[in-house]
């Protein structure tokens, strides 16, 4: 049955201390984005100053990212995300009790969410390195599929609601302290992962397909990280399905991320007249329509035309936002956000089922870290202009063009890089005939 399958993970030890402690820590990031978002305002900021803590912590992140996956690759996963946790706790918690005390100043915010990103950057790639390592392969699948569920139920649904309640019964600073005690529970529970396997080295060995074949049983020789960073770039570029999907998602971000993160807020306040609760339940409408949308196409085979499923769930499921600057209607507004989430998450399941099917194995966690790298490398840049752009431009303006780009982008994309074409050259409606085995460090 597929909800036994989807649970079979939780049958492991190691697996449910780091997924407790994983659920807890999203669901504070989720309440932090709410938080950060009002104690901004709080303080008497405008647009200008939520892009500065918001591209603060972006900044951090892509920064970082690629240097979290060469650590996940050194040094122990399970120190590694003990370590951010920790990192994560003394952040929040310096920044709660600045609040509380009267102190807290903007650049305390943008240093904070700084250094929040700088441990995303390495968190996420330690998280993916140690699932192999205490889940065998055939539960690999679920494990990802649970995520892919549990994050935007809590970091989009269930954290930004609870925040958007704290902030408008009590104060964002009684927000900022309950995302500190999130992260202090879930860097308790982490500490409970155990050390006999986790802290040595992975050394295994990959078995699996992918579009030039891949290597079967054969140990990589260690080369430095310029080498295996170029040989990873150089196959994206020569594969022009994941080339095209990786710039619609430059692109994408560019114009998407800023108006979202930065100018939703001001259309909740001036548009609908609503305040944190009303943002944290438009956040939360948008969360359960990607979890739900994650869970339904899970629960699916993979489309034939799966790479074009995936651009017109992309493309189409940005229209909505185009009309989101003229709305003044809430459930209009939580219907534009339930579809965006919906169409989003039905993309990203098929998007990392593509990336473990035709990647080959030597090449996935080089490609798989090139692709957060440069999905997010706008990221910074969008939240750094929405600020400025909402100065001298109408916000229903930026939303017009933010939402009328991306489909036009998602049809260019799929025309030039022939994806109609090759999802035929390349079926994966059927199982692999090769199940792909990961092996864990002794």
């Amino acid at each position: 049955m597929p909800t036994l399958k989807a649970l079979r993970p939780f049958a492991h030890r190691e697996y449910r201390v780091l997924i407790a402690a994983l659920a807890i820590s999203i669901f504070g990031s989720g309440m932090w984005a709410v938080a950060m978002v009002y104690q901004v305002i709080h303080l008497g900021g405008g647009p200008l100053e939520l892009s500065l803590v918001a591209t603060g912590g972006s900044v951090g992140l892509v920064a970082f990212v690629l240097a979290g996956g060469i650590a996940a690759d050194r040094f122990p996963q399970r120190l590694l995300i003990i370590a951010v946790e920790g990192a994560n706790l003394a952040v929040i918690a310096g920044i709660s009790a600045l609040s509380i005390a009267g102190w807290l100043q903007i650049w305390h915010l943008a240093v904070g969410a700084f250094v929040l990103g700088v441990g995303a950057a390495f968190f996420f790639p330690a998280y993916s390195a140690i699932l192999p390592r205490i889940l065998p392969p055939e539960d690999l699948l679920a494990a990802n599929g649970m995520e892919g569920t549990m994050r935007p139920t809590l970091q989009q649904a269930a954290g930004p609601a609870v925040a958007g309640i704290l902030v408008a019964a009590l104060s964002p600073a009684h927000a900022v302290t309950g995302v500190a005690a999130c992260h202090l529970m879930a860097f308790i529970i982490l500490n409970f992962l155990g050390q006999h396997a986790l802290d040595a080295p992975a050394n295994g060995s990959e078995a699996g397909g992918g579009d030039d074949g891949g290597m079967t049983g054969k140990r990589r020789p260690k080369s430095s990280f310029f080498h295996d960073l170029r040989e990873g770039i150089s196959y994206t570029l020569r594969t022009p399905w994941l080339l095209w999907t990786l710039l619609w998602a430059c692109i994408s971000v560019l114009f998407l991320i800023g108006p979202i993160e930065v100018l939703l807020p001001f259309v909740v306040r001036d548009q609908l007249g609503g305040d944190s609760s009303m943002f944290g339940f438009l956040l939360a409408i948008m969360g359960v329509g990607g979890a739900a949308a994650s869970l339904v196409t899970a629960s699916l085979r993979l489309p034939r035309r799966y790479l074009t499923v995936m651009m017109v769930s992309w493309g189409v499921g940005s229209l909505p936002l185009a009309a989101v600057g003229i709305m003044d209607n809430f459930w209009a507004l939580a219907a534009a956000l339930f579809i965006f989430g919906a169409t989003g998450s039905v993309g990203m399941v098929i998007w990392g089922t593509l990336l473990q099917r035709r990647v080959p194995p030597h090449l996935l966690g080089r490609v798989s870290s090139l692709d957060f790298f440069v999905s997010l490398a706008l990221m910074p840049v969008s939240m750094a202009l929405a600020g400025p752009a909402a100065e001298v431009l109408p916000i229903w303006l930026i939303f017009l063009v933010a939402g009328g780009v991306c489909p036009i982008v998602a049809v260019i994309a799929s025309i030039v890089a022939k994806m109609p074409q090759d999802e035929l050259a390349h079926p994966l409606d059927r199982e692999p005939e090769v199940e792909r085995t990961t092996a864990a460090g002794d």
